[in-house]
C-alpha cells in the first residue's frame, strides 16, 4: 500500500495560533505521517496558545488514534529579521519583552541549538497579514501595502533564507496562497493581493536557487475561501466561501484537512518531482471561468 510516510523528519509550522485554520490542519496531518512538529506562534498570542493546550481545549485528536503534540513551540514576529530591526517600543512591550528573539533569524539560531544542524526536513509558512486588508487598492496607503507584502511574502524568503543553510539536504518548503493573486477579488485588499502574487512568484525563483544550492523544494498551496478565525479580518469570509461553493465544479466548501493532507503529500518523498508549482486545493474554482449558479440566456 503506497502511503505518505515522514517518519524521521521533523517539520516546523509557522503562524500556528489555533485549531481553526490551516497552520494547524497542516500540523496536524504532517504529525499523522510520521514526523515530529514544532510550530511558531506569534508572540502577542502564545501565552493563550500554550493555555488552550495545557487547558484541552483544542482538537489534538488524530486520525487513526493518538494525540497531536508539539516537540517546540517558538515565538515568532515574521515581520522582522533580527532584533536590530525591532522597534525598541515593542521589544520593551509587555506582550514581547519575555519572549527572547522573536524574529526570523531567532528562530533559526534557537531551532538550529534545539534540534543541530541538518535536523529540520519541512518548513511551511503559514503566515500573512495585511493591516488595511479591508481597504480598496485605491485607499491603501503606502505603509499598509508594504506592511501586508513583508509580512506575507517577503516572510517566505527570509524564512528560507534562514532555515534553508540548517535544514536537512533535500527539503521541502511550502506556504499558502488564494486566487487573488491572479484574478480581482473586490474587498480582499491592502496590499493582500499583490502579497499573494509575489508569493506565487517568490516560490518559482526559490524553487531554482533553493533546489541548486541544497536540493530543496519549494511549493505553495493555492487555498479557496475558508472561514478561519483569521480570515474573519477580510469581512466577508461567508459571502465568498457561499459564492465559490456555488460555482464550483466539486460545489461544496473545502476543509482544512484537504489542505492539510495536500501539504504532507508536498512534503513527502511522493512528490519529490514537484517544486516550484502552485497547487490548487478549491474544488476547482480556479478552472472556472463565468458563475454558474445562475441562468444565462439560451441561443434560439
Amino acid at each position: 500500500m503506497l502511503t505518505i510516510d515522514l517518519t524521521g523528519k521533523h517539520a516546523l509550522v509557522a503562524g500556528v495560533a489555533d485549531d481553526g485554520g490551516f497552520g494547524f490542519a497542516i500540523a496536524k496531518a504532517l504529525a499523522e505521517a510520521g514526523a515530529t512538529v514544532s510550530v511558531a506562534t506569534w508572540p502577542p498570542a502564545l501565552g493563550i496558545f500554550k493555555r488552550l493546550i495545557d487547558l484541552g481545549k483544542l482538537d489534538l485528536a488524530m486520525a487513526g488514534g493518538g494525540t497531536l503534540g508539539f516537540a517546540k513551540i517558538y515565538p515568532l514576529d515574521a515581520e522582522y529579521d533580527r532584533m536590530e530591526d525591532v522597534p525598541t517600543e515593542m521589544r520593551e512591550s509587555r506582550r514581547y519583552r519575555d519572549q527572547g528573539d522573536f524574529t526570523i533569524g531567532g528562530l533559526a539560531k534557537a531551532i538550529a541549538s534545539d534540534l543541530g544542524p541538518g535536523t529540520l526536513d519541512i518548513l511551511v509558512h503559514s503566515l500573512a497579514n495585511g493591516s488595511e486588508v479591508k481597504k480598496p487598492m485605491l485607499e491603501t496607503s503606502r505603509r499598509g501595502y508594504l506592511s501586508a507584502i513583508s509580512a506575507s511574502a517577503y516572510s517566505m524568503v527570509s524564512m528560507v533564507q534562514h532555515l534553508g543553510p540548517i535544514m536537512r539536504r533535500g527539503g521541502a518548503c511550502l506556504s499558502l496562497s488564494y486566487m487573488a493573486s491572479e484574478r480581482a477579488v473586490p474587498g480582499y485588499g491592502g496590499g493582500m493581493s499583490s502579497a499573494k502574487a509575489a508569493l506565487e512568484s517568490d516560490t518559482r525563483l526559490l524553487a531554482f536557487e533553493a533546489g541548486r544550492k541544497w536540493a530543496h523544494r519549494v511549493n505553495v498551496i493555492s487555498a479557496g475561501p475558508f472561514a478561519s478565525r483569521a480570515a474573519s479580518a477580510i469581512g466577508f469570509i461567508d459571502q465568498m466561501v457561499d459564492f465559490t461553493t456555488r460555482n464550483s465544479p466539486l460545489p461544496e466548501p473545502i476543509t482544512a484537512r484537504e489542505v492539510g493532507t495536500t501539504a504532507a503529500f508536498l512534503c513527502s518523498s511522493l512528490a519529490s518531482g514537484i517544486t516550484g508549482t502552485t497547487v490548487y486545493v478549491d474544488k476547482g474554482y480556479q478552472a472556472m471561468g463565468i458563475a454558474v449558479d445562475r441562468e444565462f440566456p439560451q441561443p434560439a
